[in-house]
């Protein structure tokens, strides 16, 4: 495939020699004083081609005949001039406040920035692409104010992204919308950066209540890139190629810090295992006490992975149509040491045609073939509590076949702890092929007032699964049995919508009027197959069905359906005078076959924004270019949960009546006639522009509410759970962002921009008998309370150690809790209510998952054909429950790491917060404390990036950069990452740092 793309390249270098070039010359001033500008932008349209004014604003520039002239400075309006024949072009720019002519993609529709009464960002396509990512999503970490994104470590997942917090129970409820070239998607895998032209985030509910029912969450709006029309085609090669490495590697107790502990806990068992362990694998010549064995078992399980991306696009258009087609190639290995990775092959074509004055007609195609390896996540699990003293290989465990990995059950201990049979014998395959497809037709009914526009799209997508498990022995009678689980997931989801849209404007009286309709079919297919003692199953052709053991079937093969249909009719009205005084409203009535009881609801939203800076007393100032408040109220109804469900209960019962045996029956029904989720939320905003347009300044404080929140509702007469309308989540805060930006001179130009977001999140009514809902295991409880933020983390509160006899003698837990057993080395617990007894009436609540704060920041720079780019991202005020550290709960015998062991109590004054290794073993000390729970406050570089542009009129432009994504991380947190999408860590894929080398080449 690369020898083909560098053939299309030479093919099309050697097609531009034939053009016809010449100079033009000019002036840029600005239209105020007649001032030059220097440095400012002079591009060619729909190329590469650009250069930028000296310190008196003249240019000079080589072009073909035909070509169009983009002028654009910070802080004023771009302007476009067409060459036709001319060799001197001067040319004065209009200051532009905020680039407040800007148009910004709305739903359904298009609005000017200044005209924006809800809280829109709009991330552009340059900051995207810094990014080497599989997903586009991930590119937009901390730089949008209010929008939280996790990342995700393994090859293809995709991040989880929240805006303006978590209002739904089910994390799953609270998926954002994503709207692609209008069209309707739940994830947007299939997307390649490079493809992206902006993306625009409508984070309150006035802005998104357009969409409806799957808006309630936020939506992130895609535009993909268009050609342009009279231009010939622009061909554009990108491709970079780089490697993926661990970073902040946990570090794992060694040898002998395992063997010390094994001896302080004073576990004759433990003892006798590190014994065995010498005896087989002989002693440590620096510590005769140790085995000759010391492994790492995360360095063992870790590799280096490499990933790569090609890309080709062709753009352009003739008189009457426009353009834009392009191939995507992305492969990525795993940091996992198995078959973990991800390659995807995207095509894409978007064609826009105006087949007379007033009728457009445009389609827009993406198939997208991608195959995933998917990580076995155990590894991890089993990589953290692996013992150190068995190696990787054992050469004395001949029973073990077809490799002789180690069994740490030949040592003593219950569990094979060994990670890599796990990783070696099994292989976990999705393809994933998805066509999606999007046609429309646009007439204007009156000529620029009245047009009319109908869509059709439909999101083909097929999963197949493919998880192989091989057999294999490990000695000890432990054999794992070969098996072949096939999955069959098909999805067909449909979308009709039809919209009317008036615009007209009478003096300064501006109005925009739509109405529309839209249908919705969504349908999904699931087909599973379960076959074991495969035949033949070392050979990959063998590795289906067929193979399997016949017998084997029976009860393992599975079917399910589900569809789901949606009917809305919404409108729509914008009003501005002058651009000065803002009004907008949407209405929406929605209709979705989820809801039993009643299918239908009805969702209003309304916008206000005043822009003071055109005001008499106001629109003189020199020192505030532009200013506007902004208010806005809206309702959205949230389908994205579980359908209207129910039971049918029937027990049989045995009972004793006047001495005699009857039996009989009990019989019950439980239905959730739910209703829709309902979001509600006020926004209040300012936007700032100051300085000479230099300083931009935004602000927003919101309260957003989702009312009839589902929950899971325990039945107490047939001990059932279900999920029913019955609680109210809120979700509070303030989002606030400045950019500063300036052209020094010619060959100098900066920006330096930061975010900041505080969120609070708290439930603040539950309908059910007991005030609360558990969540969680009963060892590792989370509990979601009025007052409390959701699933919050609930346990004792630990305050010290004990240090010595004296002071465990004089507690009140000694007598009062005798079964604790209590001795120097164990935790403290804070006596909530002071009855001398530690129980469940001391636990409170240890923090939540979500972050209270988020923040980012950027500085760039471009000197002459050099830029620099760096980015930075943090969170803070989440709690982490370490849950591998604390299963030390259900296996006693294992390793534990290095934080541990150095920090542990081992003697009166070495430790006031860690038990000793004889405490960790014991239940007192094991109960879910803030001992297990963790701040996941962290702070990252997230980019940087340093690029150079060769410029050569007789040559293609060629950009060459260099990109670090996540090089430096800095937490606490005892794991590879704080990024924990629900907070508890268990068997977590780390988050990689990624370094690329990258090429660009225009044509």
């Amino acid at each position: 495939m690369k020898t083909h793309l560098l053939a299309l390249l030479f093919l099309f270098t050697g097609l531009t020699l034939f053009a016809q070039e010449k100079t033009v010359t000019g002036t840029v001033t600005s239209a105020d004083d007649g001032m030059p500008l220097p440095g400012a932008n002079v591009s060619v349209q729909g190329s590469t081609t650009g250069t930028t004014t000296d310190f008196d604003g003249i240019y000079e520039i080589v072009l073909e005949e035909g070509d169009v002239l983009t002028f654009s400075y910070i802080g004023f309006v771009t302007q476009e001039v067409s060459v036709d024949g001319q060799e001197t072009i001067d040319v004065s720019l209009k200051p532009d406040l905020e680039s407040l002519s800007e148009v910004v993609v709305v739903g359904y529709g298009e609005q000017k920035r200044e005209d924006l009464t809800g809280s829109i960002a709009t991330i552009d396509s340059e900051e995207i692409q810094k990014t080497p990512n599989s997903n586009v999503m991930q590119s937009v970490q901390g730089k949008v104010p209010g929008v939280q994104i996790v990342s995700a470590g393994s090859p293809g997942a995709s991040p989880t992204v929240r805006i303006r917090g978590l209002g739904s129970f089910n994390s799953g409820s609270s998926s954002v919308l994503y709207v692609v070239d209008g069209a309707f998607y739940n994830n947007i895998d299939f997307l390649d950066s490079k493809d992206i032209k902006s993306i625009n985030v409508l984070k309150d509910a006035s802005s998104a209540a357009i969409y409806g029912v799957r808006a309630a969450n936020g939506v992130v709006i895609i535009e993909t890139k268009k050609g342009t029309r009279n231009k010939k085609p622009v061909i554009e090669y990108d491709t970079y190629t780089g490697f993926q490495v661990a970073q902040n590697v946990l570090k794992m107790a060694n040898a002998e810090q395992f063997a010390t502990m094994a001896y302080e806990s004073g576990s004759e068992a433990d003892a006798q295992f590190i014994l065995n362990a010498m005896q087989r694998y002989g002693r440590s010549e620096l510590n005769p006490n140790v085995p000759d064995v010391n492994t790492d078992w995360y360095n063992e399980i870790l590799r280096e992975g490499i990933i790569t991306s090609h890309g080709i696009s062709v753009t352009g258009g003739g008189e009457n149509s426009t353009y834009s087609v392009g191939a995507n190639y992305f492969d990525q290995e795993g940091i996992l040491d198995m078959k973990n990775e991800y390659e995807r092959l995207n095509l894409r074509s978007k064609l826009d045609i105006n087949v007379t004055d007033r009728i457009k007609v445009g389609s827009s195609f993406i198939f997208s073939n991608a195959t995933q390896y998917s990580p076995e996540g155990s590894a991890w699990f089993k990589a953290y509590h692996a013992v150190p003293i068995m190696p990787v290989i054992d050469p004395q465990n001949t029973d073990a076949f077809p490799t002789r990995y180690s069994n740490a059950q030949l040592l003593g201990y219950r569990g094979t702890q060994n990670p890599f049979p796990d990783m070696r014998y099994n292989k976990n395959q999705l393809k994933v092929r998805k066509i999606l497809a999007n046609t429309y037709l646009e007439t204007e009914i009156i000529e620029d007032k009245l047009t009319f526009r109908t869509s059709y799209s439909h999101d083909y997508s097929t999963i197949e699964g493919h998880y192989v498990n091989l057999p294999y022995t490990l000695g000890n009678n432990v054999e794992g049995f070969s098996s072949i689980r096939r999955e069959q997931n098909n999805y067909s989801n449909q979308y009709w919508d039809n919209t009317l849209t008036y615009e007209d404007s009478y003096g300064k009286h501006n109005l925009t009027l739509m109405a529309g309709h839209s249908y919705r079919d969504e349908a999904a297919n699931t087909f599973s197959a379960t076959g074991r003692d495969i035949r033949g199953i070392r050979l990959e052709t063998s590795q289906f069905l067929n193979f399997a053991d016949p017998s084997s079937f029976s009860g393992n093969v599975n079917e399910n359906g589900a569809r789901i249909y949606g009917l809305s009719f919404f409108g729509r009205a914008a009003y501005n005078y002058d651009s000065k005084y803002l009004l907008y409203g949407t209405l929406r009535y929605d209709g979705s076959s989820k809801f039993t009881q009643d299918p239908w609801g009805l969702f209003p939203s309304v916008g206000t924004g005043w822009v003071l800076s055109k005001e008499d007393f106001l629109k003189d100032s020199s020192a505030l270019n532009f200013l506007k408040l902004r208010a806005s109220w809206g309702q959205l109804g949230n389908d994205n949960v579980g359908a209207s469900s129910g039971s049918n209960t029937v027990n049989n019962v045995y009972a004793i009546f006047g001495g005699q045996p009857y039996t009989g029956y009990t019989s019950s029904s439980v239905f959730t006639d739910n209703e829709w989720e309902l979001v509600e939320e006020f926004n209040f905003g300012l936007d700032a522009e100051t300085l000479n347009n230099r300083l931009s300044l935004n602000a927003d404080y919101f309260i957003r509410d989702t009312e009839n929140a589902i929950l899971p509702i325990t039945i107490p007469v047939i001990n059932q759970v279900l999920n029913q309308n019955a609680g109210t989540i809120r979700n509070q805060g303030i989002e606030l962002s400045a950019t500063w930006s300036d052209n020094i001179n010619e060959d100098f130009s900066y920006s330096i921009g930061g975010n900041f977001t505080s969120i609070k999140n708290e439930v603040t009514a539950i309908q059910n008998e007991q005030g609360y809902i558990n969540s969680g295991s009963a060892e590792f409880r989370q509990r979601t309370i009025v007052g409390e933020p959701l699933q919050s983390f609930y346990g004792l509160e630990v305050v010290g150690v004990f240090q010595n006899d004296t002071q465990v003698s004089n507690s009140p837990f000694l007598d009062n809790n005798p079964e604790a057993q209590l001795q120097p080395g164990d935790l403290i617990f804070r006596d909530q209510n002071g009855d001398g007894v530690i129980n469940d009436e001391d636990r409170v609540f240890l923090g939540n998952f979500l972050p209270t704060y988020t923040y980012g920041g950027n500085i760039s720079l471009n000197y002459k054909n050099w830029d620099f780019a760096l980015s930075i991202y943090g969170q803070g005020g989440n709690k982490i429950l370490n849950r591998k550290r604390g299963e030390i709960i259900f296996t006693n015998d294992t390793n534990m790491d290095a934080d541990l062991a150095i920090n542990r109590w081992h003697g009166e004054g070495t430790s006031n917060s860690y038990p000793s290794s004889a405490g960790l073993r014991k239940s007192w000390n094991q109960q879910l404390s803030d001992f297990w729970i963790e701040d996941g406050d962290f702070f990252r570089i997230q980019n940087l990036q340093v690029g150079y542009t060769i410029r050569n009129e007789k040559l293609p432009e060629i950009r060459l950069n260099f990109t670090a994504e996540r090089p430096l991380t800095f937490f606490k947190y005892n794991g590879f990452t704080p990024e924990i999408t629900d907070g508890v860590d268990r068997q977590t894929y780390p988050i990689p740092a990624v370094y690329t080398v990258g090429l660009n080449v225009k044509i």
